[in-house]
C-alpha cells in the first residue's frame, strides 16, 4: 500500500507543478503596456508617492491624467 504512495507522490506534485505553472502564466504578461522603468524616468513626485502607498495601478492612473491633461 505505502509503495503506491511513494510511487504516485512525484507524479501528484508533477501535476501541481503544472497546474501552478499555468496559473501563473497569465500574471507573467505586462498588461499595463508601459514598464515601470519608464513611469519612473517620467513620474511626479505625486505619482511616485501613489505609487509607494496604492500601487502601480492607481499611480498609472494619475499618470496618464496628467498626460492627458497635457497633450
Amino acid at each position: 500500500m505505502f509503495i503506491y504512495l511513494a510511487l504516485l507522490f512525484p507524479l501528484a506534485m508533477l501535476a501541481a507543478l503544472i497546474g501552478m505553472e499555468r496559473v501563473e502564466q497569465p500574471l507573467r504578461t505586462d498588461e499595463l503596456g508601459l514598464d515601470l522603468e519608464s513611469f519612473l524616468d517620467s513620474a511626479r513626485p505625486d505619482e511616485v508617492e501613489t505609487f509607494v502607498s496604492e500601487g502601480f495601478a492607481p499611480a498609472l492612473e494619475r499618470y496618464w491624467k496628467r498626460r492627458a491633461k497635457t497633450d
